[in-house]
């Protein structure tokens, strides 16, 4: 084709070549336009194009190349929203598919620590051992304590951290372990759960601002043992209340010639050689309608309860006195016709004399109110633990039928002629053949708790022993010519600092 020819651009089989640059000198060598002089419009049928020079592209063929690219913007917000897929589904597979054919990883395995007081490990190990089995990423060690200073001991030790997961505790310790507890958790035992299962007592005890502290194993009632050959022998019955309690007991009761006792017919009336005598006297209190939350404002009920109390260790016609043996020693002597204890008093007399012939009652009635005293241990969660979640698996497994009819088991198994009386309420007909064992459960639906309880190993700071202390002074000072009135006044001033010391009045 002869140089400088124009023709129309038709041939399609050639590639399109990207427009080039306009530069200022013509591609067929014409000089350029003055840039004063407006061009020409192009012609309107056709365009010329130089031999070799793409056409140019229309603008309605397209949206321009997004700056940077040479891709289209539609065809690059089609692979965004590809690629936006692709990874929300690579998600959902990671997320969700995936982990249900993975294995989980085995749990870790914890060991918790369990503080006891009376149990040998032979009798806590069948209760460990069915727990362990259906909690296998969980271990229990179980150490017996030395009863001596054990409350100082253990909440020291929960202080700084070095103590147990889970230790037992008494009932009336409450309130010197109200930082020293884990509550627990709603899915653990609910309050309804706990009020139905348990006893009353154990409710007002163990129930604070609407969380349950422990779990009781046992449950033990101040009772009135019996020596049936005396009683025989006096041919008395066995009172049911207190004027009763007061005739059988000057009946039974046998003097020597110089007026000393031979035959005692009740331990009652001193402190120091009465067994549990600060659990009988918080029995005449609450019969009297005496509450420890008023003690304050109870006066004369106090008055009259020690009036009543030492009046069997005064005055001619007494039944017993400050010579005579320790009460449990005296009643295993047959020296001593009725004895009030509990249930691991059983142990006692029939090691110290295994031929003993007693029985055993619930305690005498006053103005129809038969109330006893409860005094049991609980098992508890340290509120310091590093594994509170498995220490209170293992609660909720302590709260179970099953686990306390194991522990009853356990306590029989060893030799003890009773086992430890049941903490649940719907366990109690079990034992109503056993007339040694069934007292101790049958008074559990009306009994009370208090701070003047005996043998709770709470060292000489504790609760029990400073507020015993003030009971014990009451009772010799009355026994020492005191009036009742200026008697109970001191206790009552005594009691009421101490109560209010730990936030109770």
């Amino acid at each position: 084709m002869p140089i400088g020819e124009k023709v129309l651009y038709q041939d399609t089989a050639q590639p399109v070549l990207p427009a080039q640059p306009v530069s200022p000198a013509r591609f067929d060598g014409a000089p350029a336009r003055r840039a004063d002089k407006p061009a020409p419009p192009p012609p309107l049928q056709q365009t010329v194009t130089p031999m070799g020079e793409a056409p140019p592209v229309p603008p309605s063929q397209g949206p321009p190349p997004v700056p940077g690219s040479k891709l289209p913007l539609g065809m690059l917000l089609k692979i965004g929203i590809g690629v936006g897929v692709f990874f929300l589904l690579l998600f959902l597979v990671v997320a969700l598919i995936l982990p249900r054919f993975s294995k989980p990883p085995a749990s870790q395995h914890v060991t918790l620590t369990y503080w006891g007081l009376w149990e040998d490990s032979a009798i806590m190990q069948p209760l460990i051992d069915g727990f362990e089995r259906s909690h296998p990423n969980i271990s229990i060690t179980y150490l017996k304590q030395d009863p001596n200073q054990y409350l100082d001991r253990v909440t020291t030790r929960i202080k700084n951290g070095t103590g147990p997961d889970i230790f037992r505790f008494h009932n009336s310790w409450m309130p010197v372990l109200s930082g020293s507890l884990l509550p627990f958790s709603k899915d653990t035992l609910t309050t309804a759960q706990f009020g139905k299962d348990f006893y009353p007592v154990m409710q007002t005890d163990l129930v604070r601002n609407g969380a349950i502290y422990g779990v009781p194993l046992e449950l033990d009632t101040l009772s009135l043992f019996v020596n049936t050959d005396i009683l025989k022998s006096a041919g008395v019955t066995a009172p049911k209340t207190w004027t009763d309690f007061v005739s059988d007991a000057k009946a039974m009761t046998v003097k020597n010639q110089d007026g000393t006792i031979k035959t005692a017919g009740a331990a009652m009336g001193t402190f120091d050689n009465v067994e549990h005598a600060p659990d009988i006297l918080s029995m005449l209190f609450a019969q009297q309608g005496v509450e420890m939350s008023r003690f304050a404002a109870s006066r004369q009920d106090v008055t009259d309860a020690l009036t009543f109390y030492t009046s069997f260790a005064k005055g001619q016609d007494n039944v017993w006195d400050q010579n005579l043996d320790n009460s449990l020693s005296a009643f295993a002597k047959g020296n001593l016709a009725m004895y009030f204890g509990y249930s691991w008093d059983i142990l006692a007399l029939k090691a110290m004399r295994p031929d003993l012939q007693f029985a055993i009652y619930p305690v005498p009635s006053l103005y129809g109110r038969g109330m006893s005293v409860a005094s049991y241990w609980v098992e508890g969660v340290s509120a310091t633990t590093r594994h509170p979640k498995e220490a209170l698996a293992f609660m909720k497994y302590l709260t179970q039928k099953d686990t306390e009819q194991t522990f009853y088991s356990a306590t029989v198994n060893s030799g003890r002629l009773v086992g430890e009386p049941y903490a649940r309420q719907d366990l109690a007909p079990l034992l109503k053949d056993n007339p040694l064992a069934f007292v101790f459960v049958d008074q559990g639906k009306d009994a009370i708790s208090s701070y003047f309880i005996a043998k709770t190993s709470d060292g000489d700071h504790g609760i029990n022993s400073i507020v015993n202390t003030y009971l014990g002074n009451a009772v010799r000072s009355i026994l020492g010519d005191t009036s009742p009135e200026s008697a109970a006044t001191t206790l009552i001033d005594g009691v009421s600092k101490t109560l209010a010391s730990y936030g109770q009045q």
